[in-house]
Order: structure tokens, then C-alpha cells, then sequence
């Protein structure tokens, strides 16, 4: 039998604190329908991340199958999406769907599990379940970022719950093709169960990195523990995304096995191991008066990152407290990037290399408390179309658009500024302006946690300094007027108790 599934996908990190997310976001970034999901899948550098890439792959090297494909929906980071383009979204998924019933075998489906819309706190729950109102009782899987908030109707709709593994997020092909292995499984007759549990840490994103720390070691246990059971299908450890501020926010782990009791009884193990680590689960970030003083004493090459403002958590990208910081001091040989500024990078890109002028940043914020204006005297040292082929970490063998983009020598360090917004997690974003990271001594990225996958290369764990500013993605999370946390939650509240 050729096997006939259903393709779709909705993967979007929704900030609640963050400017509503509108249908450019997703056009601008990745916005294909029908056929145009193979096509770009099967093309050397897709405009998707990697899960469906890799699901096709694995598909097409198993063997005959026939794709239908519906509508792959992806934006950066952004706030919460316009209700009235996810429901054009969801008509287009639902008449799909409509017309595949009765002809598919199973869907997949590309999640993020941290979306929200301005009137759904749980839009992948919402699309799963029109996907099982329609469809019926069909093999589904689904794959998911790390970061997911997850909802028990997002795990009740679903066969097989696939979360990434790595952060920064280095293994997304490898689930998709492991959702690809786990569907032909679920399409050959096995059935599997789900373990889910929710533990109340909210944990700062600072906190959870996968190479060492209190998550790679309850992500690791599970792994060790599936490696010796064969029921164990797949272990998934959601650390969650704090600023979506949901009812269901919360460290989950959800274990897909071929018995319940297995699910359950594994799925209970690494909650009880995250809740004995709960303590650990806290920021540990540079203030900004020693980062300069880092910036400019440091025996070796460092690399700062502006946590609080990482456009890959729906921070706006644009503020300027480091610059501004380094640029006083004095900081030599310095890098940054990238600064989005839309206005500012259209008058450089115009001005062309070699002009002076005086750089006005964020002349135009409107409300935004963090992105306060900043005057320099700058020189355009080379500009750029801003269309690049990731090459290193979460963007590897991704196209990216970044609009007109230019890099602005300001004092001593050397600014790039964009037209559009993505997190600085590629070493390409410099290189392509001609800028060595090598040859830098202070390297400052727009970036949380993904830039260590994509320059590691020049920086090792120990040259990083995570930098307290303000910003929408600040990891102290006191700072925000939570409204919707199911409170109380570890760090926030001391007194958070788990069964």
C-alpha cells in the first residue's frame, strides 16, 4: 500500500507582551501552500526550519507515498497572532482536509506549542482537534519545539508527541524524520499511549540549555532510560516559553510508549527528577556595567548576548542599551548584531559605502518602553540585500530575508542593522557584510540561547556573558504583569508546591 498523509504546520513563539503578529510575519518568512510545501522541502535551501524538510526526506527514502500538502505557516517569534489570520489559516487547513477525507492514511503536522492567537491561548490545540473532528480516528503525529506550553488537549489529539531534544534546537530534521519512522510504525497496525505531566516551573530561558544544566539532565536520563526499553517510543521534555503566559504554562514531560503503564510510570520518573532540580532553574545574568568592563579588560575574545532583547523570543530587536553602553567606554574591535531599524537601514543602504552621516537609531518607536533613541556618528561600511543561506546552528541550510541590511561603523564598533527581524543566530549575518568574528574581541548578538549553535566555532561556553538589560524577553521574570500563569510557579513564587 502507498501510503497517502496530510501535510501541515503552524510554528509561531507567541510573546503575550509582544506587538500583535499580522499576515506579513508570515508571509515574509514562510508562507507555503499545496505543492509549494515539497518543492521547498525537497530544495537545497528550504525557507521552512528543518522538521518537514526532514519528514519529507525520510518519506521519499522509505519508500512510495503520496503527500497531501495544505498549508505550512511559519513566522519569527512575534506576539500573539490576529485572530482573523489564524482563521483564514484554519479554513484553508479545514477545507484540506475536507477534501482529503476518506483518501489519506494519516497526517503530520509541524507545531510549535507556544502559539497563541488574540483569542486563543491554545491555537495547536485548537488545529489538532479540527484535524481529529474531520479526519477521525487516523494515524497523527505532531512535532514540536522545546519551548512548547503544552496543553492536555494537544497531547490527547495526537498519537505520538515528538519534542526537539537540543537547545540551541540542532535536531530539528531528526524529528522530523522520526515523525516520518513513528507514522509508517502507527500506519503498520502498532498502537501507543501517552504519559503527560505538568510541574509549576516557569523557568527563566537563560536556564535551559541542553549541553550542561539541570535540563540536559533530565533530557538525558529519559533518553538513556527509552534507549534500554523497547516500549519507550519517544521521551519529550517541554521546558515551555515563559512569555506566553498561559493557564497551562509549566515543565511537562510526555512520554509515548505501546503501554500506558510504561508512559505513565517514565513520564513520573523525569518530573520527579525536574522537580529535584527546581532550584536550579534560575537566571544567573552580567550586569551591563561589568559586561563593559568585560568588554574592555578581557583577556580573550567574549561574546555578549542581549538576552533581554532576542527578537527569536518575540523581543523587537532594536534596543540599544549595549551599544550605547560600549560605544561610551569606548570598546575597540567590537561586533553587533542585529539591530532591526527598519528606517535606518533603508538611509545607509541609500547613502552607500563610505558615507558619513549621523546614525539615527530608533527615531521612530512609537510606545515601546525598552527602544529609546540613540545618536552616533557612523560610516556605512558595506551594505547587502540582506538574502543569505544560513550556514551554521538553528539556520543551517535555511534562506533567510532580512531586507536591506548594512553594517555602520559607530566608534569602534561595527553595527549591523536590518530592514527586517530575525534573532542573530548565524555567523553568516556577519560574514556576509565582510565582518571577520574571528578577528573581533567583543562579538554582542541579539540572541538568547541559539547563537551558541552557531558560533561555537569562536566563542566556547565559558566566553559567553549573558547581559541584564531591559526587553520583552528579559529572563527575570518578576518583571512582568503576569495575568494568566497558573500561579504559583517556580522561580517566581517560593512557595510553589508540587504533589
Amino acid at each position: 500500500m502507498t501510503p497517502r498523509i496530510a501535510l501541515l504546520g503552524f510554528s509561531i513563539e507567541c510573546n503575550r507582551f509582544a506587538p500583535v503578529a499580522t499576515r506579513p510575519d508570515f508571509t515574509g518568512r514562510c508562507w507555503l501552500e499545496g505543492e509549494a510545501i515539497l518543492t521547498d522541502a525537497r530544495s537545497a535551501a528550504p525557507r521552512a526550519l528543518a522538521e518537514m524538510p526532514g519528514f519529507v526526506a525520510d518519506m521519499d527514502a522509505a519508500g512510495p507515498w503520496q503527500p497531501a500538502p495544505i498549508l505550512l505557516a511559519m513566522a519569527e517569534p512575534n506576539g500573539p497572532v490576529d485572530a482573523a489570520v489564524f482563521a483564514a489559516m484554519m479554513a484553508t487547513w479545514r477545507a484540506g482536509l475536507e477534501s482529503a477525507k476518506g483518501q489519506v492514511d494519516g497526517v503530520y503536522a509541524v507545531m510549535h506549542g507556544a502559539g497563541l492567537t488574540t483569542d486563543d491561548h491554545d491555537p495547536e490545540g485548537t488545529i489538532q482537534a479540527m484535524v481529529r473532528e474531520v479526519l477521525g480516528d487516523i494515524p497523527f503525529v505532531a512535532s514540536y519545539d522545546l519551548h512548547a506550553n503544552v496543553s492536555d488537549r494537544m497531547v490527547q489529539t495526537v498519537d505520538a508527541f515528538i519534542g526537539y531534544r537540543t537547545n540551541p534546537h540542532l535536531d530539528m530534521r531528526e524529528r522530523g524524520a522520526e515523525s516520518a519512522q513513528v507514522l509508517r510504525r502507527l500506519l503498520a497496525g502498532e498502537r501507543f499511549h501517552r504519559g503527560h505531566r505538568r510541574l509549576p516551573i516557569v523557568s527563566p530561558q537563560t536556564a535551559l540549555l541542553t549541553a550542561q544544566g539541570p535540563y540536559a539532565e533530565v533530557i538525558d536520563l529519559g533518553q538513556d532510560i527509552a534507549a534500554q526499553d523497547p516500549r519507550i517510543v519517544n521521551v519529550s521534555v517541554m521546558a515551555g516559553f515563559s512569555y506566553a503566559d498561559t493557564p497551562f504554562n509549566g515543565f511537562s514531560v510526555i512520554v509515548t510508549a505501546t503501554e500506558q503503564d510504561a508512559a505513565e510510570a517514565l513520564a513520573q520518573r523525569l518530573a520527579e527528577e525536574a522537580w529535584a532540580r527546581r532550584s536550579r532553574f534560575v537566571a544567573n545574568l552580567t550586569s551591563l556595567d561589568d559586561a563593559v568592563r568585560r568588554a574592555k579588560d578581557s583577556a580573550i575574545p567574549l561574546a555578549f548576548a542581549d538576552v533581554a532583547d532576542n527578537p527569536g523570543g518575540g523581543g523587537s530587536g532594536n534596543t540599544v542599551w549595549i551599544l550605547e553602553a560600549f560605544h561610551k567606554a569606548g570598546v575597540d574591535n567590537a561586533l553587533l548584531g542585529m539591530l532591526l531599524d527598519a528606517p535606518l537601514a533603508i538611509e545607509a543602504h541609500a547613502l552607500g559605502v563610505g558615507a558619513r552621516f549621523t546614525a539615527r537609531f530608533n527615531r521612530d518607536t512609537g510606545d515601546d518602553p525598552f527602544s529609546r533613541p540613540f545618536e552616533a556618528e557612523a560610516t556605512v561600511r558595506a551594505v547587502s540585500d540582506g538574502n543569505v543561506t544560513g550556514r551554521r546552528g538553528i539556520y543551517r541550510g535555511t534562506a533567510m530575508t532580512l531586507g536591506r541590511t548594512v553594517c555602520l561603523q559607530v566608534g569602534g564598533i561595527a553595527v549591523v542593522v536590518t530592514e527586517g527581524r530575525a534573532q542573530c543566530a548565524d555567523p553568516v549575518f556577519f560574514e556576509h557584510l565582510g565582518l571577520d568574528i574571528g578577528a573581533a574581541r567583543a562579538v554582542v548578538v541579539k540572541s538568547r540561547g541559539h547563537f551558541r549553535g552557531g558560533f561555537d566555532e569562536f566563542f566556547a561556553h565559558d566566553q559567553v556573558v549573558e547581559v541584564d538589560c531591559p526587553g520583552l524577553t528579559s529572563p527575570i521574570l518578576t518583571r512582568f504583569d503576569w495575568q494568566n500563569l497558573p500561579r504559583p510557579v517556580l522561580p517566581i513564587d517560593a512557595e510553589a508546591r508540587w504533589p
